[in-house]
């Protein structure tokens, strides 16, 4: 199979259509329906279901997903190698994150690195940790922020604590000034994200058997604090995903501490891309230069 064929069978899978994939790739429909037969053909067996709704993957197409993926980021690999050879700082960095390090990391980031390597593009991948997780397995991004609870077998390096801390509405009296106690919590209503959402939380809350949401199958972030706003509960978050916006809440400090560690994911050291690296190293920099002035 040729790169071309490999870069069809890419742009199929994002467009889930024949007519957008050639766009895309500034081809004639023809020529994408040639190049599918073809790798089909060879491959022996079908790679696309064909339906009125769009164009999707077989078992087998997704079988072979993240070995052509995997090629296309060789070719990427090498063409920035071969400009960092010439000199040149180029190439793409795809980032995979969860909503809160991408609120609240994601734009300072992407300033400071763009102002020392602005010929170096950043795509960012927003989704839940399972979403990251994924991306990284099958070459959809390079580097991902995920909890360390969630990273799995991927190879990470943490970067940040972060505490699990109580949401409450605004007005809410704890019986102890200035934290709530785990028989305190026992007693409330909660407000909880549905499973694979935040596994972080829904580790303490088992951990100290805590009542779960009741009727509550919430996805993200804001709209468990909203709950909380609106009186239908309490929650437990980590602390970054409030942290610099007034949400009129109260924001309650565990008795225990609980963090969760956020740690910068990636499937293997030692085969990324140079602007891969380059990025690798500003964000292990920035946050150490982070924890140093926090110290």
């Amino acid at each position: 199979m040729t790169l071309l064929a490999y870069q069809v069978f890419l742009a199929v899978v994002e467009q889930e259509s024949f007519q957008k994939a050639a766009q895309v790739l500034n081809l004639t429909p023809s020529a994408i329906s040639h190049a599918v037969a073809s790798m089909e053909t060879e491959l022996g067996s079908a790679l696309f279901i064909r339906s009125k709704q769009g164009v999707y993957l077989t078992n087998y197409g997704k079988e072979l997903f993240p070995y052509i993926k995997n090629v296309q980021n060789s070719e990427e690999y090498f063409q920035q190698a071969v400009a960092q050879i010439g000199g040149m700082e180029k190439g793409v960095v795809r980032i995979g994150t969860f909503n809160s390090a991408c609120v609240e990391w994601m734009p300072s980031l992407l300033r400071g690195f763009e102002k020392d390597y602005p010929n170096i593009r950043i795509d960012i991948y927003q989704g839940s940790y399972d979403d990251v997780y994924q991306w990284l397995k099958d070459g959809i991004v390079d580097l991902g922020f995920l909890s360390s609870t969630s990273a799995g077998d991927l190879s990470c390096t943490p970067i940040y604590q972060d505490k699990i801390i109580c949401v409450a509405p605004q007005g809410f009296k704890t019986e102890n000034e200035g934290y709530i106690t785990i028989e305190e919590l026992k007693k409330q209503r909660f407000v909880t994200q549905r499973e694979g959402c935040d596994a972080d939380v829904n580790h303490v809350m088992n951990k100290y058997d805590l009542p779960g949401g009741g009727g509550s199958y919430i996805a993200d972030d804001m709209s468990a604090v909203s709950l909380v706003m609106g009186g239908f509960g309490v929650c437990l978050m980590p602390e970054l995903v409030i942290r610099n916006i007034p949400f009129p809440v109260e924001v309650i400090p565990l008795e225990v501490e609980e963090k969760r560690t956020i740690v910068l994911a990636y499937v293997r050291s030692d085969v990324l891309a140079p602007a891969v690296q380059k990025m690798q190293s500003y964000i292990l920099e920035s946050f150490q230069k982070k924890a140093e002035e926090e110290q």
